[in-house]
């Protein structure tokens, strides 16, 4: 898994201020237009652009420190995702450092989100999971071109199919130029005159669809999975979106949860723990385990089952297994039982209280 806290030079426990700080700086040093040269300076500025994007949204961040895996080359797999950050901080997006603007071109599909509830049981061993949505989808009457079958767009007349146009602006620096998107063509470098009647130019239409969900074993409750370009389809062959699903993790009756550890309680009866029992403790797997309570065992009184916790969430091995005994102590008595309990009582040399009514049955 990429360390974006490395990547971008800062501690763990870096402030958003810092992050930004550090970002600003390494897009500056490492931008494809300031090292034309270099073939390697669009992959490290990507790295870079893609650590920030993680570590500079705080939901993404904290599910990033819980393992979460936000990586993959596609997250700015067209320049328009990169502008938007650069614009904030540049005001000139890939070609505010001056080596010429490029096309930005159709833009990539929107990000969906899902939820999805599984048990606790489901989330030990790992689930497979089928979600329906509607998205958008590539029209099928255009193939996503968004013109009438038998019109192709044409270049756009104000670029001249480059989708940017430069324009000149006063800032304290002087009169710069920068890159703007065209007007006439929405950036897209072409323009139609005949649009789709299904999609009216646009490319897409909204479709049902259905998309399978691997969970893996170890998952927490509010635990976001990322399905990389599975969300809606972009325009014009541009990437689709991805689909974020957070999962929601049922409580179990018979386990607490704390992280990879599981802990569960088991109740027995005084003369049990008196005398030593044999109980069953069951395991989240399935099943159960035996356990051998020793003549004088004590309440509260915990035994560790190593390994039968949770797996651990994209690591080897998993957690352990807490059993506490808790000894049953009865609201109510036969009277052989209450006569047992107080001869017992006298031979401890012991002072119950006298007998109360309500207490006991006949």
């Amino acid at each position: 898994m990429k360390d974006y806290y490395e990547i971008l030079g800062v501690d763990r426990d870096a402030t958003s201020d810092q992050i930004k700080k550090a970002f600003r700086q390494l897009a500056r040093d490492t931008h494809p237009d300031a090292n034309p040269n270099d073939p390697g300076a669009e992959a490290r500025f990507r790295e870079i652009a893609e650590a920030y994007e993680v570590l500079s949204d705080p939901q993404r961040r904290a599910g990033y420190d819980r393992g979460e895996v936000y990586g993959g080359g596609d997250l700015f797999s067209q320049f328009g995702g990169l502008d938007e950050i650069l614009q904030q901080f540049f005001g000139g997006g890939f070609g505010g450092f001056g080596g010429g603007g490029r096309r930005a071109g159709p833009r990539r599909g929107n990000d969906l989100g899902s939820t999805v509830s599984i048990t606790l049981a489901d989330a030990a061993a790992g689930v497979t999971r089928e979600i329906e949505f509607r998205a958008p989808g590539t029209c099928d009457r255009c193939d996503g071109i968004g013109a009438e079958p038998g019109h192709d767009p044409v270049t756009c007349s104000t670029c001249r199919g480059a989708g940017s146009v430069q324009v000149a602006r006063d800032s304290f620096l002087g009169r710069i130029m920068t890159v703007a998107p065209c007007s006439r063509c929405g950036g897209k470098g072409q323009t139609i005159d005949e649009p789709c009647t299904q999609c009216e130019g646009g490319g897409l239409i909204t479709v049902e669809r259905s998309v399978t969900v691997d969970i893996p074993g170890g998952v927490e409750d509010g635990t976001r999975l990322r399905l990389s370009g599975r969300g809606g389809a972009g325009e014009r062959g541009a990437p689709s979106g991805d689909i974020y699903v957070e999962i929601g993790v049922e409580h179990d009756e018979r386990f607490d949860r704390i992280g990879d550890e599981l802990h569960q309680r088991v109740e027995v009866g005084i003369s049990e723990a008196v005398f030593g029992t044999t109980i069953e403790a069951p395991l989240i797997d399935g099943g159960s385990e035996s356990i051998d309570l020793p003549s004088g065992t004590q309440p509260e009184t915990v035994y560790r089952l190593t390994k039968k916790g949770m797996p651990r969430l994209r690591r080897r091995g998993r957690g352990d297994m807490f059993v506490h005994i808790g000894v049953t102590i009865p609201t109510e008595l036969t009277d052989e039982q209450e006569e047992a309990l107080r001869t017992y009582g006298e031979l401890r040399e012991e002072e119950p209280a006298k007998r109360k009514r309500g207490l006991f049955k006949r």
